[in-house]
């Protein structure tokens, strides 16, 4: 490619000179965020096609990833509603259990209390008794008293309960409504997605022209992965354990099933596979494979939704179609972190996942580095 032009140069000058003042951390997220500039830049001058599909999809992303939000959100406030209603079932028990007793301890005395103190009183014979009766009859009436408190702190611990249950469930309402216009927004990026796919579908026009996007990708691809390292060079990945060493111990990306493997031709084409695709339902958790940093977070032509982590030693993982990215580039993530949601973005034509191994900068089999030979459904 091309040497950048004078402005780029300028603008790296600047910012080697920023990277000395602010450190390493913030430096390379500039860098990264610069790169994908460059990149977004690149993409729409030379095919206008995508612009439409790439803004469509980022839309997109951004509403599943709201509606992942959300539905998280939900679904801690419907824990704490089961959580206010246990305790309040838990409360109506005991304050049940302490009425009970409050009840029967006032029949007692009122049964037996007024005759037998009376009697005592009338009866001079036995004063000793007497002490003794009324001490016990003092120490009937602390209990009452104890028992008659914890009914009443029972009621306002209820009556508290209650008025917790109808915040979460107004709470609960306002995130149905949110959850709802989310849905509907992303039904409609959907609809236009088809749109914007049928209309690049209908500019290849011959089975040469579709070699030619499928390499034209590729080469797109490749040229991302080369910027990166080079801009990586100067940051590399600290791991206590180098990605090499996980040879044949690495977990799948998601369960499913696999669509197409490393080396096979794509639709009949010489182009052929530079990783697998991994079918698997919508929304499924893309997990990283193996510690590292996120250095590329966007959309890329041919490829969607893309998310790529730097593991060191020059190792690379790339994950493509999804549907939305949960990490951003200068991110630093765990093995089997989610990372994004499987999807279709790209102008794919089903729900899976795009995954790759690089070394170098160039794709190697994923196969022999996973723990199985298929992805455990």
């Amino acid at each position: 490619p091309p040497p950048p032009p004078p402005s780029f140069q300028a603008e790296d000058g600047i910012r080697d000179i920023h990277c000395s003042l602010v450190g390493s951390e913030m430096c390379i997220r500039d860098r990264l965020e610069t790169l994908q500039t460059r990149l977004e830049r690149s993409n729409a001058d030379r095919e206008r096609q995508y612009a439409q599909l790439r803004r469509i999809e980022l839309d997109g992303a951004a509403a599943a990833a709201t509606l992942e939000e959300l539905r998280e959100r939900l679904a801690q406030q419907e824990a704490r509603r089961a959580e206010i209603d246990e305790q309040s079932s838990q409360t109506r028990a005991r304050l049940g259990r302490e009425r009970d007793a409050l009840a029967n301890q006032v029949r007692m005395s009122y049964l037996t209390g007024r005759q037998e103190t009376i009697k005592l009183m009338l009866n001079q014979e036995s004063p000793e008794r007497l002490g003794r009766m009324m001490v016990y009859y003092d120490y009937l009436n602390r209990t009452r008293s104890r028992r008659i408190a914890n009914v009443s702190r029972e009621l306002d611990v209820l009556a508290e309960l209650g008025v917790a249950a109808d915040q979460v469930t107004r709470e609960l309402a306002v995130l149905e409504a949110e959850q709802q216009r989310e849905l509907e927004g992303l039904e409609k990026l959907r609809a236009e997605r088809q749109v914007a796919v049928g209309a690049l579908e209908e500019t290849i026009e011959s089975a040469q022209q579709e070699i030619d996007r499928l390499r034209a990708e590729e080469q797109r691809l490749t040229e991302l992965v080369r910027e990166i390292n080079e801009v990586l060079a100067e940051f590399p990945v600290d791991s206590q354990e180098p990605f090499s060493a996980s040879r044949g111990r690495l977990a799948w990306p998601i369960p499913g099933t696999v669509l197409s493997r490393f080396g096979q031709s794509r639709v009949g084409t010489q182009v052929r596979w530079q990783g697998v695709q991994v079918a698997a339902p919508a929304g499924t958790p893309v997990r990283s494979v193996y510690h590292g940093r996120v250095v590329f977070s966007d959309w890329l032509p041919g490829h969607g939704l893309l998310i790529i982590v730097d593991h060191g030693e020059s190792y690379m993982s790339l994950y493509g179609h999804n549907e939305a990215l949960l990490k951003e580039s200068g991110d630093w993530v765990e093995p089997g972190e989610a990372i994004a949601l499987v999807g279709d973005s790209g102008g794919q034509a089903q729900t899976a996942l795009y995954f790759e191994i690089r070394r170098d900068g160039d794709p190697v089999d994923p196969q022999p580095w996973m723990s199985r030979a298929e992805p455990q459904r």
